[in-house]
């Protein structure tokens, strides 16, 4: 077996059987595409190409895609913070060119919280319930190495499983790095604990 390519990933995700929430092995949604971190704004390229191309009418598929860094700006900025800040992420800003340390523990406790695990579920849950002509098996999560070290992908998975709804859709998390053993290392050098069931995705 070895790591799927870009190609095989879509051919896939084009598939009947794989679009079916409900087949997955171990009866769980949460798939990892691994990819060499110096490969990141290609990535990015080709993410947003294979949203475009499988919403064609040959697979009518509306996926959901979340860069998590993006989404964690968009969760402070919507947050109120105080009299003196328009917003929690302003406040963050403001704090780091007075004292680094303290913004980045703060950021790390609001990524990690229980608020932005509800803000994704909320997006992840609007999508899925849209109802037309369109198919929404998938969520495409990237954006992890941009949101490292406030969250590792380890813990977004093993947090968001209270909320996660494994009949409605499958998680994609394209990972910038390799697998070690039963592990993961972001950017092939930074260690990160194998995420809960998540299955890497392989070519048989």
């Amino acid at each position: 077996m070895k790591y799927m390519t870009v190609s095989e990933l879509y051919d896939k995700l084009c598939s009947d059987k794989f679009q079916d929430p409900a087949n997955s092995d171990l009866f769980y949604n949460f798939f990892v595409y691994l990819y060499p971190a110096d490969r990141e704004m290609e990535m990015r390229e080709q993410i947003a190409d294979i949203k475009e191309k499988i919403l064609r009418p040959t697979n009518n598929i509306d996926v959901l895609t979340l860069d998590i860094f993006e989404e964690f700006c968009h969760f402070l900025h919507s947050k109120r913070f105080g009299n003196e800040f328009p917003s929690k992420l302003d406040f963050y800003l403001d704090l780091d060119k007075t004292d680094s340390d303290a913004a980045m523990e703060g950021l790390g406790i609001d990524a990690n919280g229980k608020a932005f695990l509800q803000y994704l579920h909320e997006r992840i849950m609007q999508h899925v319930s849209i109802v037309d002509k369109f198919k929404r098996p998938y969520v495409f999560m990237y954006g992890l190495g941009n949101i490292y070290p406030y969250l590792r992908a380890s813990t977004l998975l093993s947090k968001y499983e209270s909320l996660n709804d494994t009949q409605r859709y499958k998680i994609i998390l394209f990972y910038p790095g390799e697998q070690d053993g039963s592990s993961f290392r972001l950017f092939n050098t930074l260690g990160d604990n194998h995420a809960y069931r998540a299955i890497v995705l392989m070519n048989e």
